[in-house]
């Protein structure tokens, strides 16, 4: 049913989209008639080759849709392996399990709890076994064609979240107006998926970063198969928000990811550092041996459920002090060495991704959700509380850089995210390699209180708008907004250059010329410079 649901949404956005986008470079044709003339076809046409056996999903419309395809299999806390091939037909329509997570976003049950955009995440089955799966959209299969291939990496940090578990990542329309080829994916998360456990040697060697290694056993997936698919292998694209984004900054400076992707999208999550062996090997050794686990037993590791394990590698790391305190909440990768051999993007940008061109950008409330009006007192004491006898500093600066922004937004503005996507920015570009595209998303709906805050984005580059309409309102405005991001993204996608004909022109970005594309109903570029400031100078550095 929910499948059944989601392609009739699907529709609905498609036909919005190209009423809304009409005279804006919509590229989409869809109409009316051609919704009603929509059938989904599920006959030997839409069975396509893979390397491991042929699998079969179905033509929604225009689109072959494939969900819960393989793309590896792995013990617990072993790295993955390519998934045994296969005899016959698959049938892979429905999407898969997500990995197994503590951490679900999903509605409290609360009528009375206000909006906010976890309200907005799908309930799904998790399954530790399972979980290595992703999705294909694409206009043709068999035939030849080289489309590029936009990869989604989902958000949720390293703990939690699915590749299908927002309405919105529904790859359909995207992949239909920009006549690319859309994934998205899941892997594991959160203990399965970061803890260290290299100390232990011999089977365990490289037992870290799971998570990300298979993210890029997708990758190689993609690499192996997309080509049947009516995708380029050497036109990939790596996207995600928010930890996804963090998953992005980190693949870009994984070895084993190099030549796989050929451009990125680092969305509110820009990344420059991560943990350290010395912090975290302790941690798994002691986790080990509550375990009983040991280099010469390692299946003893399957004598407990996922419930079991969080618990015991809870009662590990509350005990005593650091480096155990600080590691409660697994959801991070490490600069292993080998894996990870380097921080991202710490004291500047990986070498190896030097001719990768990027686009990096937050949106302007990010984690404040809920936002009505606010009257200059009330903002005062939020501000002097925070900022102490800077308050007078902040406030001149943010009213020179935002004199149209009201006391809320003073309050509610990112402070965040911000520094550590202009940082990146400024270490990417400086290089003197690929370029670097930077953004701010202001839009906010009219329709609630969420404004500008963490990934109100996502619909409008998906083109996906109505398919959340509790977040973007479903208005005229902003399916005119979704026109123009989605072009936006799909440019770059197919480049690694977003500007295209119609829509305002996109300035790469430099650390002497620090130029941002403000996406909002106007949109347009602003240059932090002297005469138009922002409130973060070179690397990110407050200027208040």
């Amino acid at each position: 049913m929910k499948q059944i649901s989601l392609i009739t949404a699907a529709a609905s956005a498609v036909l919005v989209c190209s009423c809304a986008g009409q005279g804006n470079g919509n590229e989409s044709g869809m109409t009316v008639q051609n919704m009603y003339d929509r059938v989904c076809v599920t006959d030997d046409s839409t069975i396509a080759h893979t390397i491991y056996g042929d699998i079969q999903g179905y033509k929604d419309g225009a689109i072959f849709t494939f969900k819960g395809i393989q793309y590896a299999k792995a013990d617990r806390f072993m790295p993955p392996v390519a998934p045994d091939k296969h005899e016959g037909v698959l049938k892979c329509r429905n999407y898969g399990p997500k990995a197994p997570q503590t951490q679900t976003f999903a509605w409290d049950g609360n009528p009375q709890t206000d909006y906010a955009f976890g309200n907005q995440f799908i309930r799904e089955p998790m399954d530790e076994k399972d979980c290595l799966v992703l999705n294909v959209w694409t206009k043709g299969i068999n035939d030849g064609r080289k489309r590029p291939v936009f990869v989604w990496i989902h958000g949720g940090g390293y703990s939690s979240g699915s590749g299908h578990d927002l309405p919105c990542y529904e790859g359909r329309a995207l992949a239909e107006k920009g006549d690319i080829v859309t994934i998205t994916l899941n892997h594991r998360l959160n203990l399965l998926g970061y803890c260290d456990l290299t100390a232990l040697g011999g089977p365990f060697a490289n037992s870290v970063n799971l998570g990300m290694q298979d993210i890029v056993k997708a990758l190689e997936w993609v690499k192996d198969n997309i080509a049947y698919f009516g995708g380029d292998p050497d036109n990939v694209t790596i996207g995600g928000q928010s930890g996804g984004a963090g998953k992005v900054s980190t693949l870009l400076a994984m070895p084993s990811a190099h030549g796989l992707f050929h451009k990125a999208i680092i969305q509110s999550g820009s990344t420059l550092k991560h943990a350290l062996p010395e912090t975290t090997q302790p941690v798994g050794l002691a986790f080990a041996k509550a375990l009983g686990v040991t280099a010469a037993n390692p299946s003893k590791v399957n004598d407990y459920t996922y419930e079991e394990l969080l618990r015991i590698y809870s009662s590990v790391t509350t005990e005593g002090s650091s480096p155990m305190s600080g590691l409660r909440l697994i959801g991070a990768p490490v600069v292993d060495g080998n894996i990870l051999p380097r921080h991202p993007f710490s004291p500047d940008a990986p070498e190896i991704s030097k001719d990768i061109p990027v686009i990096i950008g937050t949106d302007f409330n990010e984690f404040s959700f809920e936002n009505p009006p606010m009257t200059m007192d009330e903002a005062l004491v939020e501000l002097s509380a925070r900022y102490g006898d800077r308050t007078d500093s902040y406030i001149e600066t943010f009213k020179k850089v935002y004199p149209e922004k009201t006391p809320r937004e003073m309050v509610a503005i990112d402070l965040s995210f911000t520094p550590g996507a202009i940082k990146q920015s400024c270490l990417k570009s400086e290089q003197g390699g690929a370029k670097v595209f930077s953004y701010l998303f202001t839009w906010q709906p009219k329709t609630n209180y969420l404004a500008a805050s963490h990934g109100m984005e996502l619909p409008f580059m998906f083109n996906n708008v109505m398919l959340q309409p509790e977040m973007t309102g479903n208005t005229p405005e902003a399916h005119v907004l979704e026109n123009i991001m989605s072009s936006y993204w799909i440019s770059f996608i197919k480049t690694g250059d977003p500007n295209t004909a119609g829509l305002p022109t996109w300035e790469p970005f430099t650390t002497d010329h620090q130029a941002t594309m403000i996406l909002d109903s106007d949109c347009h570029i602003r240059v932090n410079d002297e005469n138009v400031l922002s409130l973060y100078g070179d690397y990110g550095k407050p200027r208040f």
